[in-house]
């Protein structure tokens, strides 16, 4: 990736980072891409459940469709406390202690947000000793500290504020010296950064194969791709993260092939043909699996998606906390992108 692709990468990333875009809340995020997409002449289309999907024609025959998602974790408003404190309801799969502390912002019904803090019934050490490190953090024991003068239920209501408003946590992101992005919700606001790039690098050079990029809104609730799919599409590929950890072949610098995670092996024919486009492009492919994970490929082929499906990603650290990857990574799952369609 030259440094200019780079460039605009990161400024849409980090742009995108700082929108809001918790499942069931995507909005923003979503007028953000197409507004990138305009600036590009592209034009794009929502389905009726709300994904965003364009495309790059090609010279040649096959149609491959990547698909990723802008939607991250997130909270709903479960219940107002009498103490005027909330309960909150988890949007995605998240252990409570990943988020304590964090800052958050409550999407009121008429537009305007309230902040606020995530912490739990036990908070202060200096009150409660032991029993806070030994609190178990579960949604009983969280709740949100809303910065706004308030004491009881009535007076969080009188601010505006009710059961089942949008929660979003502070993404925080970013960019240190060394090339390191660091920010809560890169699963999966990294690859739809790498999808625009990709695109603007499609226009200069067309792709042998028909490219379609597919944008899904509810990937973190399990059933983003199970709609929506281009109907003429011949191969399905995932772009998603790739989880950093012990025991894994995935590194924040690099791409990564999953060939199995949580739902099952993915389609071996085209894992291998991803595998000899990384080959002949020079990049370096790392080949994981993840147990405690699932995709929107897997959510398509659920739904009776009669395609061939792979996954590929960045490798991301601390998944479904406050994550980080590097541009080496975002610059290689660019390159095995553009070299599998024939750029």
């Amino acid at each position: 990736m030259s440094s200019l692709q780079l460039d605009y990468t990161l400024d849409v990333l980090l742009r995108l980072l700082a929108t809001p875009s918790p499942t069931g809340f995507t909005e923003a995020a979503l007028a953000l891409v197409e507004g990138e997409l305009h600036k590009l002449s592209v034009p794009s289309q929502r389905t009726r459940k709300g994904a965003l999907t364009w495309e790059v024609p090609g010279s040649g025959a096959g149609h491959v469709t990547y698909s990723g998602h802008v939607d991250t974790l997130g909270a709903m408003v479960k219940a107002i406390k009498p103490n005027g404190r909330l309960l909150l309801w988890p949007l995605g799969g998240y252990d409570w202690a990943t988020v304590e502390g964090e800052d958050v912002l409550v999407h009121r019904q008429n537009g305007e947000t309230v902040s606020g803090t995530v912490v739990n019934v036990r908070q202060s050490t200096h009150v409660h000793g032991a029993a806070l490190r030994d609190l178990r953090r579960e949604a009983a024991v969280m709740e949100v500290r809303l910065d706004a003068v308030t004491g009881s239920a009535a007076e969080t209501r009188g601010l505006g504020i009710g059961v089942g408003d949008f929660v979003s946590f502070d993404a925080r992101p970013r960019l240190t010296p060394a090339g390191y992005v660091k920010a809560r919700h890169l699963d999966n606001k990294a690859a739809v950064a790498v999808f625009l790039t990709v695109t603007r690098a499609l226009l200069q050079s067309p792709p042998v194969k028909t490219v379609a990029f597919h944008v899904t809104t509810y990937e973190e609730v399990g059933h983003g791709a199970a709609t929506g799919i281009p109907p003429h599409t011949d191969e399905l590929i995932a772009v998603d993260m790739a989880a950093v950890g012990d025991g894994q072949t995935s590194s924040e610098h690099h791409v990564t092939l999953c060939v199995a995670d949580g739902g099952g092996p993915y389609d071996h024919a085209l894992g291998n043909r991803l595998r000899a486009a990384a080959a002949r492009a020079g990049v370096e492919l790392r080949v994981d699996i993840y147990p405690f994970y699932s995709s929107d490929g897997t959510a398509a082929w659920r739904a009776g998606g009669d395609y061939p499906v792979a996954l590929i990603g960045p490798g991301v650290d601390a998944s479904h906390a406050y994550e980080r990857t590097h541009t080496d990574a975002l610059d290689a799952t660019a390159a095995l992108m553009l070299a599998y369609v024939g750029a």
